[in-house]
């Protein structure tokens, strides 16, 4: 059994000191015996990440007391499903969004099992991807635009490309399976 508590444990420090991007969170959210992690395809009409596939989340607003509860919020609102605190295990560095000036936190939640989601019409799909088998696929960008200014990955599951914040979130967590000989 995989100890991924362990593994992706760390302080959580919920707010970025970077004043000139606008903030967002994420919550990487993994389950089950085989680690299966949840993330959502967007539809392609929506006017910013359209067609993406991407962790569920967005930008702070007034309401939150920081980005942590900025991830927890978007995930119900988006899947209907509650994060409890105590799952919340760590977060990971930050990434930037190219296009929408976002800067990123992605926080990382392990849970048992995960009931039946409820997507919003934020969500086109949700996709429960087998984690190892994912992280396998990461490869260097090819597109020398998209490398221009960031770190540039790419990984697939079935026919969807998983690329950008997303692929540089999912890029640290192979590094952490990578230390611990698991990739």
């Amino acid at each position: 059994m995989l100890d991924l508590r362990r593994m992706l444990s760390s302080d959580l420090v919920p707010h970025l000191d970077d004043s000139h991007a606008k903030h967002a969170a994420v919550m990487v959210a993994i389950y089950g015996k085989e680690p299966t992690v949840i993330m959502t395809e967007k539809p392609k009409s929506m006017p910013q990440h359209g067609g993406e596939i991407s962790f569920p989340g967005g930008k702070l607003s007034e309401q939150d007391c920081d980005l942590l509860d900025t991830a927890i919020r978007e995930t119900m609102e988006e899947l209907s499903l509650d994060i409890p605190k105590e799952s919340v295990v760590g977060q990971l560095g930050h990434v930037q969004t190219r296009n929408s000036g976002f800067a990123i936190i992605p926080f990382v939640a392990i849970l048992d099992y995960v009931e039946s989601l409820q997507p919003n019409s934020e969500v086109e799909e949700v996709l429960h991807i087998p984690l190892i088998p994912l992280l396998r696929t990461l490869r260097l960008d090819d597109d020398e635009g998209h490398r221009a200014l960031f770190e540039a990955y790419s990984l697939t599951y079935g026919d969807k490309i998983i690329w950008g914040a997303s692929a540089r979130i999912l890029k640290q967590i192979a590094d952490i399976f990578r230390q611990n000989n698991l990739l």
